[in-house]
């Protein structure tokens, strides 16, 4: 895997976890993986998180670990270090991107407006995280924008649902969407794997 556009194909659901405690995550990978879903998004948002990163990328190599929710220079780097093989960004900065860059790693860089997407595809980004997605216009503003520029494609994330998400994969320029509800917290707290490997196994045949 090289390039953003390689992390679009992975899975029609990415799923976008916020881990407290980094001994969940090896289960949870697990879990993803036995549900059919490759990949998974741990994002920067605890303490936990870098550490989480770290065990899933040596306990669990079969499915590509990555780190969301960059929004400074540092975290890239930190994120890299900690064994994450793509970065998400919810927006961008030219800081940010240079760090992002420097990793040599691939990443979704965040968009929510025709400029950045415009001001991303100049710099050769043409693999972006649309966000927040539901509060910037869903499904009816990003089929508005593929006119304009039909050669950047997207992951939208952001107040997703099961019920949404065929209406965003149904889009030329859609390749996955990112979903928070493929771990519940209520999930996670209790360690029930049995849950998230169905919830996961439904997510695949969403696409």
């Amino acid at each position: 895997m090289t390039t953003g556009a390689d992390l679009l194909a992975l899975s029609p659901v990415i799923p976008v976890v916020v881990v407290d405690d980094a001994d969940h995550a090896v289960p949870l990978a697990q879990a993803l993986l036995r549900g059919g879903v490759r990949v998974i998004e741990l994002t920067l948002r605890t303490p936990a998180a870098l550490a989480a990163i770290e065990n899933v990328a040596r306990e669990v190599p079969e499915i590509v670990i990555g780190a969301g929710t960059v929004t400074a220079p540092e975290h890239a780097e930190q994120a890299a270090k900690a064994g994450a093989a793509f970065l998400v960004t919810p927006g961008t900065t030219d800081r940010v991107l240079d760090a992002a860059d420097a990793t040599g790693l691939p990443y979704l860089p965040g968009a929510a407006t025709v400029s950045e997407v415009l001001r991303l595809a100049e710099r050769g980004l043409t693999a972006l995280k649309f966000f927040p997605a539901e509060a910037a216009g869903g499904v009816d503003y990003l089929k508005s924008i593929g006119g304009p520029v039909p050669h950047v494609r997207f992951c939208p994330t952001g107040g997703i649902t099961p019920q949404s998400a065929p209406s965003y994969l149904a889009l030329a320029n859609v390749g996955c969407v990112g979903g928070s509800w493929l771990a519940p917290k209520d999930a996670l707290a209790k360690g029930d794997w049995e849950r998230v490997e169905t919830l996961a196994r439904e997510s695949v045949q969403l696409g």
